[in-house]
């Protein structure tokens, strides 16, 4: 009677159909109580007994052993509907897929995982950049796949990251358009009397991201202190609107708002009263600080419409919303308010980030910085 073969035993044979040499090593059973066996390939015995050798090495040592017969479109759907999908906003996890399905899948999908190497994965980048794409879009890209690999690796599939060890396209970032104090004064005069005009002077006043503002409820407004907690994001995310948690954990915050900020809220909440009494049963109560003249949450795609108006009334040209948050920090920062203090209003996820967008408005902070070490140096 023919023994079964115990773990971390194995066997090397020519396969009839067509010649190759194969290794199998036997690692354990399923959940389903099949035997598991992990495998290697080659034309000739010699390359086989070589590489069989490496796997059972690895397996000797506890090492995960990679999937030899996992390709990477293999990979990235396993990876889309298992993991991922749970994981992020439906919106995030649909364009991951269309970032593999156009970009990934066409040139890497038939290579197996275990044969998936760096220069494959610079090969790609490089010619995702040949073809005009940006480089932002060509970061997207190897950040999937480097995510789509390090899911492979906890699962056991795959025993490295050749996509984390891939050169990343550098750039530099660009520094994001700002009004200037002029142009701000005659945004905020453009905006007197108009419908979205406390959402907007309040983007400008604090740097709040458009969906961070929308997604503000009055429970949120602490007037006696003058504060506002940001607790959530409003966005359009398969066709509905909803809210959700901010960008990241720094996004949740409470800000100090001004005396006029607080006015204007005030006022805010006063014709939103007003609203309801006109609306009357048709008025559907959210709690939301910023509505439609129902009652139900601001669309960011008129809002957008909206805020154009205003810069066209008050001859600014072509903006968008976000660059009110731009405009806040840099004008903060040219006031003298800290670096420190700034990218704790705005929420982002470490300070550098603020130094990296807006540390060119620091000059001024530099050069006396340079004064004061000629004095005491130099100058008696």
């Amino acid at each position: 009677m023919a023994r079964s073969r115990g773990n971390g035993e194995g066997s090397i044979y020519q396969r009839s159909s067509d010649g190759r040499w194969i290794g199998a090593l036997t690692i354990g059973y399923s959940s389903r109580g099949t035997l598991v066996r992990k495998s290697v390939s080659a034309k000739t015995r010699a390359e086989v007994v070589r590489r069989f050798k490496v796997l059972q090495a690895q397996y000797d040592s506890g090492a995960p052993l990679s999937d030899t017969q996992l390709t990477v479109v293999d990979l990235l759907a396993h990876w889309h509907r298992d993991v991922l999908r749970h994981q992020v906003a439906p919106n995030a996890a649909k364009n991951y897929k269309g970032i593999a399905d156009q970009h990934i899948v066409p040139t890497l999908g038939r290579v197996t995982v275990a044969q998936l190497t760096v220069l494959d994965v610079d090969r790609l980048l490089s010619q995702k950049l040949d073809d005009g794409l940006s480089v932002s879009t060509v970061q997207r890209i190897r950040s999937v796949l480097a995510q789509a690999l390090d899911q492979g690796i906890r699962w056991g599939s795959v025993t490295r990251n050749v996509a984390r060890l891939s050169r990343a396209p550098k750039t530099l970032r660009p520094e994001g358009r700002t009004l200037t104090p002029d142009e701000a004064r005659r945004f905020l005069a453009a905006l007197a009397g108009r419908r979205n005009e406390v959402l907007f002077t309040l983007m400008l006043a604090t740097g709040l991201r458009r969906g961070e503002a929308l997604g503000l409820r009055w429970s949120d407004f602490d007037e006696s202190n003058a504060t506002l907690s940001v607790r959530r994001q409003l966005k359009r995310e398969t066709g509905r609107l909803v809210t959700s948690d901010t960008k990241t954990l720094r996004s949740r915050r409470t800000l100090n708002v001004s005396s006029s900020v607080v006015r204007k809220l005030q006022q805010q909440r006063r014709d939103q009263v007003a609203a309801c009494e006109r609306a009357g049963p048709r008025w559907i109560q959210t709690g939301f600080i910023f509505t439609s003249i129902k009652g139900t949450p601001l669309d960011p795609a008129n809002v957008n419409k909206d805020f154009q108006l205003v810069c066209d009334a008050a001859g600014l040209g072509r903006w968008h919303p976000h660059e009110l948050r731009h405009s806040a920090a840099s004008l903060m920062l040219a006031q003298g308010v800290k670096l420190q203090v700034v990218s704790e209003v705005l929420g982002h996820s470490s300070i550098r980030m603020t130094s990296d967008v807006y540390g060119h408005i620091l000059a001024p902070d530099r050069e006396v910085a340079s004064e004061a070490m000629e004095t005491l140096l130099w100058r008696e």
